[in-house]
């Protein structure tokens, strides 16, 4: 069972796009939220993280801050 992926971004976000290239890659289905033109996305984000920055990725409720590709492949059990 696939875990359900979010991710947080903005349309500038460089992290954003690594993150999203780097799920593409592994055919990582994920919903993407945009918190620059999303209030309610950018409320529930800071919610769960505490914070404004971007990316913010939830993995089936863990949450993983800024493009941690090691960490994103562990929850993503992405081998290699």
């Amino acid at each position: 069972m696939a875990k359900e992926v979010k991710i947080y971004t903005t349309p500038s976000c460089v992290y954003c796009k690594m993150t999203k290239e780097m799920f593409q890659k592994n055919s990582v289905e994920y919903k993407e939220m945009n918190v620059a033109a999303d209030q309610a996305a950018r409320e529930e984000m800071v919610s769960k993280s505490g914070q404004l920055g971007v990316p913010v990725i939830d993995i089936g409720g863990e949450i993983v801050i800024g493009f941690d590709e090691l960490r994103l492949k562990e929850l993503l059990e992405i081998k290699a």
